[in-house]
């Protein structure tokens, strides 16, 4: 089959059909591949149907793993690749959903994911979208007043902000000894391939910004996440099992919904590919 490339939206997301990432793709179909996740984002192919070592092959078509914080994810036969399952509880018994409430991943890391790879295996009969945020639009649409206020701003991420409202799994002595760092990220970043400036905040990991006290800081993230998550900038995905989705971390934020019934699987594997240290505006 000829691939097929149809835009999600006006801004956000690309779906592709009659790919199999299992094949033997040749370097031009990997380049347009990637040049789409570039252009849009997101990418969906669709109809993948991989077992985690396809799953790993296909991800490192795009660029190397990033080694995930909580092992306890992770699967046994191939540890790259972790799984997101809502069977998962909190110790006190609270499901938990994972990635719920906007973020992204990972950037209490020096050099963040550039990607997430998710693969859909087990769904629910309705619910459980995944909405995406596309922050250059954000960056793109906030007032020139903001925009030179922001300018220069720099903040500091933590594994678990004291601020956040939702709760991380709790790391084995050993992960937590490795991942549990700060660093400091700019609030306005370069993407390292595209050159685009996109807001880069993170409600469940930034603990401060730098030279501003909490109580100007805060609000600041607030009426800029508030600006961010509006409609106009969100595109939002509906799973189809064997949806083989990949996004930008330097560009989006995303949340999952748990809108729908506990007693039924959300099942997917996830992977995610090694970025660069971000890049001020």
């Amino acid at each position: 089959m000829t691939p097929v490339f149809t835009p999600l939206s006006e801004h956000t997301g690309v779906a592709v059909e009659g790919v199999d990432l299992s094949a033997d793709l040749s370097a031009e179909l990997v380049q347009s591949l990637y040049r789409a996740f570039l252009d849009k984002s997101v990418l969906v192919v669709r109809g993948q149907s991989l077992d985690p070592d396809q799953m790993l092959a296909a991800a490192r078509l795009f660029g190397e793993p990033f080694d995930q914080h909580n092992t306890r994810f992770a699967l046994p036969e191939r540890p790259e690749v972790h799984y997101i399952s809502n069977q998962d509880k909190y110790p006190n018994g609270k499901p938990y959903i994972p990635g719920s409430g906007y973020h992204t991943d990972h950037s209490n890391a020096a050099e963040p994911p550039k990607a997430t790879v998710l693969l859909a295996k087990a769904l629910p009969s309705q619910g459980g979208d995944t909405q995406f945020v596309n922050m250059g639009l954000a960056y793109e649409t906030l007032d020139a007043e903001t925009q030179a206020r922001i300018e220069g701003l720099q903040a500091e991420h933590v594994y678990q902000s004291s601020h956040s409202a939702r709760k991380l799994v709790g790391l084995t002595e050993k992960r937590r000894q490795e991942v549990e760092q700060s660093v400091v990220h700019p609030l306005v970043r370069r993407h390292g391939e595209t050159g685009r400036r996109a807001l880069y905040i993170n409600p469940i990991r930034i603990e401060r910004l730098i030279g501003m006290s909490n109580e100007e800081a805060l609000p600041l993230l607030d009426r800029l996440l508030a600006h961010a998550t509006q409609p106009a900038h969100e595109y939002r995905h509906s799973w189809r099992i064997g949806d083989f989705v990949m996004w930008d971390n330097r560009n989006l934020l995303h949340k999952a919904n748990g809108d729908y019934d506990l007693n039924e699987l959300r099942y997917l594997y996830r992977l995610m590919l090694r970025g660069e240290r971000p890049l001020q505006s």
